[in-house]
């Protein structure tokens, strides 16, 4: 019996240590692909994996290049449609603008003003789609340079009446107009949707810069601290402005390995914090 036993356990080893480059061939295409799947997942629309074999694994592997090539087509296709129809949408704004100039004088002030108003809304939404746009199209800043970014919130914070800086300067690695953009853009927000004064920090937190917007509106509801950095986002039914500026907010920080959160507090339930790593 005791042989037997030694007998079948030798042939369990053998195939098993037969099998065992067979298995961890399998195991190690599978990890390719989970590997692409998750990169692929993470935003890199060019995620591919090695096809070996003809098998199961191999005819998986084939079927995942193929709808990873599909998904890339339809995205870059939908950027190219939404550049084109955000230049195109230029050309009659151009127009416009001439026969306001042409009329200029001939009818009632308050209609001209209100043109102008439009155009410029327009002229505006325009331009966030386009960045927007061309944010989702790269995977970092195009311009890399040391910025100060309290000079930034300084000239920023001066074009607002009820608006005070405090912090210290502090230098972060960028692109300058698209952290001026982050800036302006959170100011915006703060004086469109909330109350003044308007209260803007910077300071140091470990390894990072923290760029924190406070005003004295009323904040946004826990359920929707996420949903307002989605696209086209009013809360309360509101009209005014173009839905982007929080999206684009998010966008940039994360362009700069950093991201954005709203930070409410007892005494401020509305503040956004912006947290980028430091120079």
């Amino acid at each position: 019996m005791l042989a037997l036993l030694l007998f079948l356990g030798a042939i369990a080893f053998a195939v098993g240590v037969g099998a065992y480059p067979i298995v961890r061939g399998l195991t190690r295409r599978l990890e390719r692909l989970q590997t692409g799947v998750e990169t692929l997942g993470g935003g890199d629309l060019s995620a591919r994996v090695k096809v070996e074999g003809a098998d199961e694994i191999a005819r998986l592997a084939d079927s995942f290049n193929r709808a990873a090539a599909r998904i890339e087509e339809l995205v870059r296709a939908h950027r190219l449609l939404l550049a084109n129809a955000s230049h195109e949408l230029r050309t009659p704004l151009a127009r416009i603008r001439l026969g306001i100039e042409l009329i200029e004088g001939k009818s009632d002030g308050r209609v001209k003003s209100a043109l102008e108003r439009d155009i410029a809304e327009l002229d505006h939404l325009i331009d966030e789609i386009l960045l927007a746009s061309r944010l989702d199209a790269i995977r970092g800043a195009q311009t890399v340079e040391d910025v100060d970014l309290l000079a930034i919130a300084a000239e920023e914070c001066a074009r607002y009446d009820d608006c005070t800086l405090e912090g210290e300067p502090a230098a972060v690695r960028g692109d300058p107009r698209l952290l001026r953009r982050l800036v302006r853009n959170l100011l915006e927000n703060a004086t469109r949707h909330g109350k003044p004064p308007v209260k803007v920090e910077l300071h140091r937190q470990g390894s990072n810069l923290a760029l924190t917007v406070t005003d004295c509106g009323p904040g946004v509801p826990e359920s929707q601290r996420e949903y307002v950095f989605t696209p086209f986002t009013r809360l309360n039914g509101k009209t005014e402005g173009t839905g982007l500026g929080l999206s684009l907010v998010r966008q940039i920080a994360r362009l700069h390995r950093g991201d954005v959160i709203i930070v409410p507090r007892a005494e401020a339930p509305s503040s956004f914090r912006v947290t980028l790593p430091a120079r």
